[in-house]
């Protein structure tokens, strides 16, 4: 749903179409994350850089503009040569890059209408009247903005000019957060817990971050009863595929394999708390949805 009324999916799947059948052309994209960098292959790269500028083309409502896009990212995502993150690319290109980007309309997900903001969560937390809130704040120095900053550029269409090997937009070095540094990280989490008003919180993070688990379950003992799972997983792909100098050579030794995320829910009710740490911990790696579900499962009926 959008703005009240139903998307229509069979326009949205007839343009995608008409995308797909574009001839690539050389453009900012293609010599910024396919030759300076190693984003893309030059070939799907030239697709991206045509079917961009062909969808701003088209008259189309900011929902109905978001889903092209949507589909946009997801298909680069599917032939990138990344190990997931875009702060480097691998020295070889990634088997998948071989393939052909392919546009597909995104899958729909059930339920009424939602929102979405870019406003500072620290600010924005006292405004949301809801019933949970689910907190997963950045780990450690690198941002979510720089992390994923190509799909940034797909979306603003900007040509910013770019730094580094990752060939980052420059506005990577100017848009830091107070999660991003060790020594302000623990009070913005802080600031930000004794903000949110919501009854219920979930907040996950893991082993490698700015916050140790013992104060944030102290400051969340606070507000209720506090469950807390650990959940032993393995670490980013980067760390399990090693360590690698410029010239594609391996060095030295990765510390180590694994990590823990820690999941904390906190909420006013002890026996619905004590489910909530059962369903978690029988989730295992999902045991942040475990815990989000079995509150919303145990909620007493109107």
């Amino acid at each position: 749903m959008a703005a009240g009324r139903e998307i229509d999916r069979r326009r949205l799947e007839g343009i995608l179409r008409e995308l797909s059948a574009l001839p690539g052309k050389d453009g900012y994209f293609t010599e910024a994350f396919c030759r300076r960098t190693r984003y893309l292959q030059p070939h799907n790269g030239m697709r991206v850089d045509a079917i961009r500028d062909a969808i701003d083309t088209y008259e189309l409502d900011p929902v109905e503009r978001g889903i092209l896009l949507t589909s946009l990212v997801e298909a680069a995502d599917r032939v990138d040569s990344t190990t997931g993150l875009q702060m480097a690319y691998l020295k070889q290109w990634a088997a998948r890059s071989f393939g052909e980007l392919e546009l597909r309309l995104p899958l729909a997900v059930p339920g009424p209408a939602g929102h979405v903001t870019c406003s500072d969560a620290n600010e924005l937390a006292g405004e949301l009247d809801v019933d949970l809130v689910y907190v997963d704040p950045p780990y450690n120095h690198h941002s979510y903005f720089s992390n994923y900053h190509v799909w940034e550029t797909l979306v603003r269409w900007d040509a910013p000019e770019q730094y580094g090997i990752a060939g980052k937009r420059v506005d990577c070095r100017e848009r830091k957060s107070a999660y991003n540094s060790r020594r302000t990280a623990p009070g913005a989490l802080a600031d930000l817990l004794a903000t949110v008003t919501a009854p219920w919180l979930v907040v996950s993070f893991n082993d490698e971050g700015f916050h140790e688990p013992p104060l944030v379950e102290e400051l969340l003992g606070e507000r209720g009863y506090v469950c807390r799972v650990d959940v032993d997983s393995k670490r980013y792909v980067g760390a399990q595929i090693g360590i690698y100098n410029p010239r594609g050579e391996r060095v030295g030794r990765v510390s180590h394999l694994r990590n823990h995320e820690h999941v904390f829910v906190v909420g006013p009710d002890k026996a619905r708390i004590a489910a909530v740490t059962h369903a978690a911990a029988a989730s295992g790696a999902s045991a942040v949805a475990g815990a989000a579900n079995a509150v919303a499962a145990s909620r007493p009926a109107a």
